[in-house]
């Protein structure tokens, strides 16, 4: 398969990463003034999360940060996609910094730096701080403006040595998953909330970019969304009607905004909401970009359903079909689609996959190692899909798997592992994986092709 990987069609500046969030890998949640996020509160409330596990502890990165950043160097990569958690710099979500907060960034950023490894870092990983959640969270405009404020300290702070920020990582999770499916943080089922939380996101969004430009020269700044391909189950009229509003739901909705087009048309009369507008917003959410970051799983197979929630389509599964340890569809393909579109509808001038892996169950063998050669397939195939897109134009800078370690994977605990490196919770012990270690031989690979070229 590595020969299918055409790396000499990555432009030898391209970043090699992995990605990890704060909630899932850092513990330590009441340590040094953090207070709690609504990933608290809704993990220690019975029966939200499998096995009622939590990320109290977690991977315990936030001591255990140097041995990450060794795991890092034994992979090669050039650089790191992390996330800030904002009730550990602003425990109450607006008013006084943590000054203890900030310092862990500050020794993690000094030290990522000390090692060879770009910081690139992303705002907003769904762990808004539970007191803003208690005024009413994101359907409240006043969580945008606090937001900003946020991130303009943030990057007041590392702006002198970050320069790749993230505002928002899947804003399609947040509001939808999180407000209207109610199997992720804060737990609601209101559809009325969850667009009004999705708009705010994206003015959050917007105005994130302002304060991080103004508080950091040479700043570049995108949004992370996590888009899939969609395909109608049948050629029935009705299941096509059903791809279109999938597609408007995890895409358009979240894609057209953010470039200029406003929100779609044809979804704000599927939702039939009525969007919080103020003179201005539009072009505050349309900020332009630096960068476009792409999380790509699997693809969606819909059909029409009536009675459903919004967008009133439901997933088909299809017999035949490899799939990964959480069920999801096996499709590398898609993420090239993905790439070109938004290339090509979108006019991207810069991507990067900021999110790309696979969960499988993994143990570690009697001899220490652990062999996942489903994952080392699934990566190997969406760096060759990548690498596809890129030849064709796709202006692709970054890959940044996920993840670094296995982690708490938010409703589903600690059983779904997407890790290229395995964590043994009870001794906190580190195994790279075998995907990890073919990883480190694909960075190397793309390294040695630019040293011969120049």
């Amino acid at each position: 398969m590595s020969d299918a990987i055409d790396l000499a069609a990555l432009p030898h500046d391209f970043l090699w990463g992995t990605a990890t969030s704060a909630y899932q890998i850092e513990g330590a949640v009441a340590e040094d003034g953090r207070a709690p996020s609504i990933w608290d509160t809704f993990a220690h409330t019975p029966g939200r999360i499998d096995h009622d596990d939590h990320g109290d502890v977690a991977c315990d990165h936030y001591h255990r940060r140097r041995d990450d950043i060794a795991l890092m160097r034994r992979l090669g990569t050039n650089a790191y996609r992390l996330s800030i958690a904002w009730p550990r710099v602003v425990p109450a979500g607006d008013g006084p910094l943590n000054p203890r907060g900030l310092a862990f960034y500050d020794a993690l950023v000094d030290d990522l730096l000390a090692a060879g490894i770009t910081p690139s870092v992303t705002l907003y990983h769904w762990d808004l701080p539970q007191a803003l959640q208690d005024r009413g969270g994101w359907p409240e405009r006043a969580t945008a403006e606090h937001f900003a404020d946020y991130a303009g300290a943030v990057a007041a702070r590392l702006g002198d040595r970050v320069s790749h920020w993230a505002t928002l990582n899947e804003p399609s999770c947040s509001a939808w998953i999180g407000h209207l499916e109610g199997t992720m943080a804060p737990g609601l089922t209101d559809l009325t909330a969850a667009v009004r939380a999705s708009y705010h996101l994206l003015l959050g969004h917007g105005l994130a970019v302002q304060a991080v430009r103004a508080a950091a020269s040479g700043a570049e700044v995108g949004i992370v969304n996590n888009l899939s391909t969609v395909h109608a189950a049948t050629d029935r009229p009705e299941d096509r009607a059903a791809a279109r509003r999938h597609d408007g739901h995890v895409n358009r909705w979240w894609l057209d905004p953010v470039h200029g087009r406003g929100f779609p048309a044809d979804m704000r009369e599927v939702y039939g909401v009525e969007l919080p507008e103020r003179a201005g917003d539009a072009e505050t959410i349309a900020a332009p970009l630096d960068w476009l970051g792409l999380n790509y799983y699997f693809p969606a197979t819909v059909a029409d359903d009536p009675t459903g929630l919004a967008p009133r389509a439901r997933s088909v599964r299809r017999p035949g079909v490899p799939r990964t340890g959480m069920g999801w569809e096996i499709d590398a393909s898609g993420i090239e689609t993905l790439l070109m579109r938004l290339t090509e509808e979108y006019g991207a001038q810069r991507i990067h996959v900021t999110e790309n892996g696979s969960s499988f169950p993994d143990t570690v063998r009697p001899d220490g190692t652990v062999d996942d050669p489903e994952r080392r397939d699934y990566l190997e195939r969406h760096l060759a899909a990548c690498a596809s897109a890129a030849r064709r134009g796709a202006p692709l800078h970054g890959y940044f798997a996920w993840s670094l370690l296995d982690n708490f994977e938010w409703a589903y605990g600690y059983d779904k592992r997407f890790g290229l490196v395995h964590v043994d919770y009870p001794t906190q012990t580190r195994t790279i994986k075998a995907s990890g270690h073919r990883y480190a031989e694909i960075v190397r690979a793309h390294g040695e092709l630019g040293r011969r070229a120049a």
